[in-house]
């Protein structure tokens, strides 16, 4: 699915999805993916009960840190482990949200717009 594109220098926004990927950024990316403030990183995440503590890593070290991370759980919403959400959010300040995949790419688009310091890991559909 396309999504709307608007002008906003600098920011990643999330163009498209589908077809096994995505398009940010004006760049395809095939396959899920994590968005940070340090760019677009494969993840090799294919379904919800994939994700751990482990495939989050590379969220959780950052220099700009994020207030939050969307989930895109694919075509429907499934909640992460609670052992997940609780270790992100006391350890790290992360808040997670958990949605379907492209609510979690037109949330993530709305937050990046109005200057949060988001993240999303974003299973491909």
């Amino acid at each position: 699915m396309r999504l709307e594109e608007q002008a906003h220098p600098g920011s990643l926004l999330v163009q498209g999805y589908g077809d096994g990927g995505f398009r940010i950024g004006g760049a395809r990316h095939e396959g899920s993916v994590l968005i940070l403030p340090d760019g677009v990183h494969p993840w090799p995440v294919s379904s919800p009960d994939q994700i751990t503590l482990e495939q989050l890593e590379p969220a959780l070290g950052l220099d700009l840190a994020i207030d939050v991370l969307l989930v895109g759980c694919g075509p429907t919403m499934a909640p992460v482990s609670p052992d997940i959400a609780r270790t992100l959010r006391d350890a790290h300040g992360i808040g997670i949200d958990c949605m379907d995949t492209g609510a979690a790419c037109r949330t993530f688009n709305v937050l990046v717009l109005d200057g949060r310091q988001v993240g999303a890991a974003l299973i491909a559909i």
